[in-house]
């Protein structure tokens, strides 16, 4: 953390700028810098949600600006002394209070973690506090659960309580602890349960105690009490056509999010990292230390911070999105370059903004742009569309011929390397001569996708699929039925679910991936629901 004369330009600016404006007396280099991030941030006016930006550079302040309103309803300007809701931001503020107490000898990182949350089933495989915090326990997340049971977040006002006792009835995992990584909320809140049970504190006090208050935070918090009162907190919103609607997380759940804070704060924990005013070297080079898989690869995620590359340049940072809010923080470490952003609309992209504004004040960097070494003839591209699925967890790849080549299901072009291998930001596409699609990641994870074709099944044989299917996991009992002419899910509280065909008795819809089981007469006994942090949800047929 910086010491306390080297803030005066930062008071002085949050005295001063409101909006965009510039400081009279900046040197022109300045005063350029803060016009090129106007023009970053331009689409946002006073009628419009916005963002608070932060920018440092080897420890001083470059960049601090505000715009869009905090408050629309009563016309409330944001400032860089706003404070908003930073999304998952705030795991590497949970990941450290367990990390603390791990130099302090109170746990260890590799101890289970029912030592500690006994309230956790024996699922027949070590599950540590590393697991968790590296997002490779294979942990169902509990607010997937939530959501196919019939109370997405939002719906309830979700506590601690509710958490440990989702995922008390938890059967299975996703997977094996340590054997794969799949970004999962639960295992942060159970992080904060941990602090609160070992240190004999709120987890809220222990960090407000031990990092907060020493780094000079004093504008940060966390939701851990919706109805608290919170002074220049801007109110989050998301757009709904012309105009905008309140999206705000009315809950008290935190520890994988829920931290109420400012740019500026965020900032002096950024500071830190060089500062070492919490912990020491070996704590923070811990914090950003990528986890590693039981097969020795490495995957990317350390202590609540991904580990990346950004045009070239290390970047240690973290993305979080929570209700109408969103946020980005990033340290581009040879550098010393550091960004915040925090916005207070859904619709606010606040990841490319920050990168944006990186681009700023980073040298050197490198074109990431791919290149074909092949040239793929139409007939080609045709033999390779189609519908690639693998099924645990349940994924599917669409490739589908565009001018010029292939694009996957999410607009990316998959650049030729080869006739039947091609590269896009993340993965690996390489197509085997019998239908198969290996998918490798830029971890190494290879997936084998098996080609399937679409069906449209008739009336009568949706009908069989019909009737009541319940999971003891969830409590919940979901009413599959032909509305219509198609095939649908009722649950609670009143929601119903389309169910698009994909392929035999495999449905997309917006509540995950649909599959129906069989017995040995084809006779329908139960289906499996199956989300991107949540796989294999078993319900079972009633007669």
């Amino acid at each position: 953390m910086r010491r306390s004369s080297r803030w005066l330009p930062l008071l002085l600016c949050a005295l001063l700028c409101v909006g965009s404006g510039t400081i009279a007396g900046q040197s022109t280099r300045a005063a350029a810098s803060h016009s090129k991030v106007d023009a970053i941030f331009s689409r946002f006016t006073p009628s419009t949600p916005g963002c608070a930006v932060g920018a440092d550079v080897k420890g001083k302040p470059v960049i601090r600006a505000a715009y869009g309103s905090a408050d629309l309803e009563h016309d409330v300007p944001i400032t860089t002394g706003t404070i908003f809701e930073a999304g998952s931001v705030s795991k590497q503020f949970t990941a450290a209070a367990v990390a603390l107490l791990a130099r302090a000898g109170k746990l260890s990182l590799d101890d289970e973690v029912r030592k500690y949350v006994p309230e956790l089933p024996d699922f027949g495989a070590p599950l540590t506090i590393r697991h968790i915090l590296h997002h490779t326990s294979g942990l169902r997340d509990w607010g997937s659960l939530a959501d196919i049971a019939g109370w997405p977040r939002g719906s309830r006002v979700h506590t601690h309580a509710h958490v440990l006792d989702i995922l008390s009835r938890q059967r299975s995992l996703n997977f094996p602890p340590g054997t794969r990584h799949s970004y999962t909320n639960s295992g942060y809140n159970l992080a904060a349960v941990i602090v609160s049970r070992v240190s004999g504190m709120p987890f809220a006090e222990f960090t407000k105690t031990a990092i907060f208050d020493p780094l000079g935070m004093k504008d940060t918090s966390w939701r851990d009490d919706y109805t608290r009162l919170v002074k220049r907190r801007a109110v989050a919103y998301a757009p709904r056509g012309a105009t905008f609607r309140l999206l705000m997380p009315y809950e008290n759940v935190y520890g994988n999010g829920g931290l109420l804070t400012t740019v500026g704060d965020l900032l002096k924990w950024n500071q830190n990292f060089t500062a070492h005013l919490v912990g020491d070297a070996a704590f923070v080079d811990d914090l950003q230390r990528p986890g590693t898989l039981a097969d020795g690869r490495r995957h990317g995620y350390a202590l609540g911070l991904y580990v990346n590359t950004y045009k070239g340049v290390r970047v240690v940072e973290h993305s979080g999105a929570t209700g109408g809010y969103t946020a980005h923080l990033a340290r581009y470490t040879d550098q010393q370059v550091s960004v915040a952003v925090l916005c207070n609309s859904a619709g606010a992209n606040a990841e490319g903004s920050a990168q944006a504004v990186a681009e700023l004040y980073l040298t050197g960097l490198k074109s990431t742009t791919r290149t074909p070494s092949y040239t793929l003839s139409d007939t080609e591209a045709a033999r390779l569309a189609g519908q690639y699925r693998f099924l645990k967890p349940v994924d599917v790849v669409t490739i589908a011929q565009a001018q010029g080549g292939l694009r996957d299901q999410y607009g990316a072009t998959l650049v030729p390397k080869s006739a039947t291998r091609f590269e896009t930001d993340f993965f690996t596409y390489e197509f085997n001569d019998d239908g198969k699609l290996r998918l490798v990641d830029i971890y190494g994870l290879s997936d084998v996708f098996d080609r399937v074709e679409p069906v449209k099944p008739t009336l009568d044989q949706l009908q069989t699929l019909a009737g009541r299917y319940v999971s003891e996991e969830l409590e919940t009992t979901l009413t599959v039925a032909v509305q219509g002419d198609r095939l649908v899910i009722r649950r609670r509280p009143d929601l119903t679910t389309p169910l698009t065909p994909a392929w035999a008795d495999a449905f997309s819809s917006p509540l995950g991936w649909v599959l129906f089981t069989r017995d040995g007469s084809g006779r329908a006994v139960g289906l499996s629901i199956n989300q991107y942090r949540a796989w294999d949800v078993r319900f079972v047929r009633q007669n």
